[in-house]
């Protein structure tokens, strides 16, 4: 039993999976394997297979129906932004996944926790035992949690045209100042962040963040988007 896993995802994801077999398996390189052949244990290479599959069908569905309009290459590209080895690595880095990997000494003294490619296979090895163990309902929720909000926080924002959506709800009833203002940068220099603020008439209606000044720009404009009503014609 890994120590703590199951706590863990209890309090942060309201998750308890019932077969704990399972869910070391998921969390077991086969470094680690090797180095207790006496205990007859499996390690994570075939839920992750599993949990590949399960998270292209809940992503493809979940951007189906959010996005009607986007045409299908649009989506195909947005999905392999969402579920790939950088984006994976990313959200188990998140929900801490990497603290819990048995790993061989080897393996452990070579920094494999943090290597990318692992922490992409643990995730979905995780999301192939939670499957298994709890069903497709259960895995939409902890993909809410985790990767869906992502959407709204700008991280794929590359993949959308927020602002030329802004400026034909803006100028709808006639021309109209939009201006993007790049007010900050940070983080180091292999991660480097921008921040940005959108004005309409030179009043601040959204401010956006990304990894690039196009995609911050592109955060910030589907910010300001929040402020036109329901009928997508009006500013409010």
């Amino acid at each position: 039993m890994i120590k703590g896993l199951n706590e863990m995802l209890k309090n942060d994801f309201n998750i308890h999976i019932d077969n704990q077999d399972l869910l070391d398996e998921a969390f077991t390189q086969a470094s680690y394997v090797n180095e207790h052949k006496g205990q007859n244990l499996k390690f994570y290479e075939r839920l992750e297979f599993l949990g590949d599959a399960v998270l292209q069908l809940i992503v493809s569905s979940y951007i189906f129906k959010r996005y009607p309009k986007m045409p299908q290459g649009r989506l195909t590209r947005l999905r392999a932004a969402m579920v790939n080895e950088k984006s994976f690595s990313t959200f188990a880095r998140e929900c801490n996944f990497n603290k819990y990997i048995r790993l061989g000494r080897g393996e452990e003294k070579a920094g494999a926790r943090d290597r990318d490619s692992l922490l992409c296979d643990i995730f979905e090895s995780f999301v192939g035992a939670l499957y298994l163990d709890q069903g497709q309902p259960t895995v939409e929720k902890f993909v809410q949690q985790v990767i869906f909000p992502k959407l709204d926080e700008g991280m794929f924002a590359e993949f959308f045209d927020h602002k030329t959506e802004l400026q034909e709800l803006a100028q709808a009833e006639g021309p109209v100042d939009i201006d993007y203002e790049l007010i900050d940068e940070f983080g180091p220099d292999n991660d480097r962040s921008f921040k940005v603020n959108v004005s309409i008439g030179g009043k601040l209606f959204g401010v956006g963040v990304g990894h690039s000044k196009k995609a911050a720009e592109q955060h910030a404009a589907q910010q300001a988007l929040t402020h036109f009503d329901t009928e997508g014609d009006n500013l409010v």
